[in-house]
This record gives structure tokens, C-alpha cells and sequence, in this order.
């Protein structure tokens, strides 16, 4: 279904542009206030966070005022990560919104949704909103509620029974925050469990979320590990919806190791819902292989954890991610948590005894490289001739093993290639010869 405004997750871009402005925030909260009332049989209560961008604060004012228009009691969260939102959404029988642009630079900004179940929106019925978008602009939120309650204590109070009382007591964990939404609430949970914290990333002042530090870029945490002798480096996004790790050597794991770690963990215990691994087209052929040996399966869904959070509830599956670092425990969560995430890692290496440098032993990946293209212009795929012949031809010299993923990002103006093939030498030579199609068929940004 065609969105003209709505990506892979919520509506993105650079602040101040045609799209990420307090006008058009005013327009989208007005219709998706009205879509929201027209499901629930009524408008009631709405909640909004947001990360700590300079821009974060108008734009949720401008929301505000759209979902007052549309009926809604507004109720401020102010600077908690996503998973924090879709809990208070959850919990509170709330409409839900995080304005935030998670991993992307303190340049951009976006708006997502959370319905009172605290589950994203499909991709119709973002479309559905769009259909509702109308010129005008409600006035000014009127106020915010008086009494929003904390929800960031309310998310640490409940993340951190995850582990038993005092469970990480003489742990030294590096923990990467990206000046992002989680300063307080991921240590805040650590630090309750009772594990010394390396801090990285823990000063936002709006303009350097993601600037250097955060799941994007690992390498501070991972020097500190190896620096200090951490049992393993945390680091989230801006709006703490993903985790990436490093082992105790400083190694950083692929998020197609983790998922791996915590299927077969997960299957070993019995307690792997349907037996079945959801990721997206972007996880590696590895991930099948680790998961089908330990007796379990991987369900595979278009980009987008919203995706993977559909598939595992039409299959009863409990956990999912992609391999980007949004991971899914549908037992905790009903939407990627990069703090759930660690608190499972920790958990599997607290019961196995094993350290997570041998745990990622269980996958072997495949030779798997990944680029993108800045674009001017959408370009239908099909209608990209020398691209479309060169993936034929690559696809071909592959053949069963390997495969070739192109697509457009849905969050950035960007078409992003993978391949995937027996021997890394092949797969990045592969990976060229498709940027240069590309950039044949494609007007550059």
C-alpha cells in the first residue's frame, strides 16, 4: 500500500524540511487523533515522549495540539526511550507518540505511533492517516496534563526484575547511551542489578545524539571494555530501541550473533515460542543454519521490527529482531528494547557460565557485505535497467549460495544493497559492481 509519508518506522527527516516541520506535526497529530478516536470508539488519553533532539520539544507541542483538535487528553512523558512510551501506552490504555529519528543525526527528526496495545501501526492503517491529512493547522496545544506520572521509573521499575536482586554484582559493564533517551533509565537498571558502570554517550544537550557514540558507532564502547576489562559493551540508539554488543575482548557482535545466542538459549529451555526465530530478509543465511541445528526455525518478514512484531504474534512466536540491533522479547516487550535485549545477553551468560566471546561461536555467518547509495529520486527498481541486468547477473553467478538484496531505505533518502555469497572477496566485488549499476540508472542526491 503506497504511503507517501510514513517509512519503514513512523514518519522521518531532516528537521525543518517539507515534512519533519510543527506544521506538519499539528496536521499528522490532528489525523492520526481522528483515526485513533474513530478505532478506539472515541478519543481518550494520549501520551508523548521524545528523545533529547533540540527540535524534539516544539515538535511534540505541535503534535499535542493536533490530538487536542481530534479530542484527546494529552499527557507530556517527556525524555524517555521508545519501549518506555509503548509500556506507559500499554499500561495506561493510552494512544501512543515518540517524536524521535532514533539512530539518524541530531539533524533529523520524526513521529511514530503506538496504539493503547502498545504495538506500532500497520501499513495500512498508516495509510489511512494519510488519507485523513487536511491544509489545516489546529491551534496551540491548550496544556499538557498536570499529572503525566513517570513513566521512565515506571519502565526501570519493570525492566529491572528481569534479573534477580544484586544478579550483576562485580560486573563491569560499558555502557553506550548516545547521548540519546536512555541516559537515565539503562543505568539506572544496571546499576539497580548492581553492576559498575563505563560510562560513553551520557551527556545530551540536543545537538550531539548519535554524533559519534551509539549503536551506529561501537568503537568507544568497545575500546572501554577492552581498556577497563568489562564483562561485555551495551550501546543503544538515540531513542533506545536497539542494542549492539561487544564481547569481553571488545569484539562487537553482529546482530544476527545475538539473535543466534538467544534462539538457541531460548530452545534449550523450551521457552522459545513456536519454536520459531522471527528476523527480516536482512539476516544471514548463518542465522538459519545455528537456529535449525539447535531444532528451532526462522521466519523471515519485509524490513521493519514493526514486521517482525506482526509475524510473531500471528505465529505465537516470542522472540525477533533484525540484525540492525532492534530486538523483540514478546514475553517483556511489545516492541524492540535495547535494554531487554541486554538484560537476556546477560542472562544467558549468567546461566551458561560461558562468556559472550564463545556464545557467538554457535552461528557461523556467511560472507555478507552491505553499502548504500544516496538518491535524488525513488526510481522504481524495475524500471532501473542496468541495475536490474547486473543483480540478475550476480544472482546467477551465486546461484543457491548466496543472494542479493536491493531496496530503498525507509526512513532515508538512500537505496541500500546487500549480498551475501561464499567468499567475502566475491560478495564485495558483487557489492561494487551493483553500486556502480545503480549509480548509472539513479540521479544522485
Amino acid at each position: 500500500m503506497n504511503r507517501n509519508y510514513f517509512g519503514t518506522d513512523g514518519v522521518r527527516g531532516a528537521y525543518g524540511g517539507p515534512v519533519i516541520n510543527e506544521r506538519f506535526a499539528a496536521r499528522l497529530g490532528l489525523a492520526a487523533g481522528e483515526w485513533a478516536a474513530a478505532r478506539a470508539g472515541g478519543a481518550g488519553r494520549a501520551v508523548i515522549g521524545r528523545d533529547p533532539r533540540s527540535s524534539g520539544a516544539s515538535l511534540a507541542v505541535a503534535v499535542a495540539a493536533g490530538l487536542q483538535a481530534a479530542g484527546w487528553r494529552v499527557e507530556d512523558l517527556g525524555m524517555v526511550p521508545t519501549p518506555a512510551v509503548a509500556r506507559a501506552a500499554q499500561a495506561r490504555g493510552a494512544f501512543g507518540v515518540v517524536v524521535t529519528a532514533s539512530h539518524n543525526p541530531a539533524g533529523d527528526n520524526g513521529i511514530k505511533f503506538f496504539t493503547r496495545d502498545g504495538l506500532k501501526l500497520e501499513d495500512e492503517e498508516e495509510a489511512t492517516i494519510e488519507a485523513l491529512l487536511r491544509d489545516e493547522v489546529p491551534a496551540e496545544a491548550v496544556r499538557w496534563a498536570e499529572t503525566a506520572g513517570d513513566a521512565g521509573a515506571d519502565y526501570v521499575a519493570a525492566t529491572a526484575v528481569l534479573l534477580p536482586t544484586h544478579a550483576l554484582a562485580g560486573w563491569r559493564i560499558a555502557l553506550d547511551t548516545a547521548n540519546g533517551a536512555t541516559v537515565a533509565t539503562s543505568a539506572a537498571v544496571l546499576e539497580r542489578l548492581g553492576a559498575t558502570l563505563l560510562r560513553v554517550g551520557d551527556e545530551p544537550r540536543g545537538g550531539n545524539i548519535n554524533d559519534g557514540v551509539g549503536s551506529e558507532h561501537p568503537e568507544q564502547m568497545a575500546a572501554l571494555v577492552r581498556a577497563q576489562g568489562a564483562r561485555l559493551g551495551v550501546a543503544h540508539d538515540g531513542d533506545g530501541d536497539r542494542g549492539i554488543f561487544c564481547d569481553e575482548t571488545g569484539a562487537v557482535l553482529d546482530g544476527d550473533e545475538v539473535l543466534a545466542v538467544l534462539a538457541r538459549h531460548a530452545l534449550a529451555r523450551g521457552t522459545l515460542g513456536a519454536k520459531t526465530l522471527v528476523t527480516t530478509v536482512q539476516s544471514n543465511l548463518g542465522l538459519d543454519a545455528a537456529v535449525g541445528a539447535a531444532g528451532g526455525r526462522v521466519e523471515r518478514t519485509p524490513v521493519g521490527d514493526r514486521h517482525v512484531a506482526a509475524r510473531m504474534r500471528s505465529l505465537g512466536a516470542t522472540l525477533g529482531g533484525e540484525s540492525s540491533g532492534h530486538l523483540i522479547c514478546a514475553d517483556v516487550a511489545t516492541t524492540g528494547d535495547g535494554l531487554v535485549a541486554a538484560l537476556r545477553v546477560i542472562e544467558v551468560i549468567l546461566e551458561t557460565g560461558q562468556p559472550l566471546s564463545e556464545l557467538r561461536r554457535q552461528v557461523t555467518l556467511f560472507p555478507q557485505c552491505t553499502g548504500s547509495l544516496r538518491v535524488a529520486e525513488r526510481r522504481a527498481l524495475v524500471e532501473c535497467a542496468t541495475l536490474k541486468a547486473e543483480i540478475a547477473a550476480v544472482e546467477r553467478e551465486f546461484g543457491a549460495e548466496g543472494r542479493v538484496l536491493v531496496r530503498y531505505s525507509g526512513t532515508e533518502p538512500k537505496l541500500r544493497f546487500l549480498v551475501e555469497g561464499p567468499e567475502l572477496v566475491r560478495v564485495k566485488v558483487a557489492l561494487a559492481r551493483l553500486q556502480a549499476a545503480a549509480a548509472v540508472d539513479l540521479p544522485r542526491a
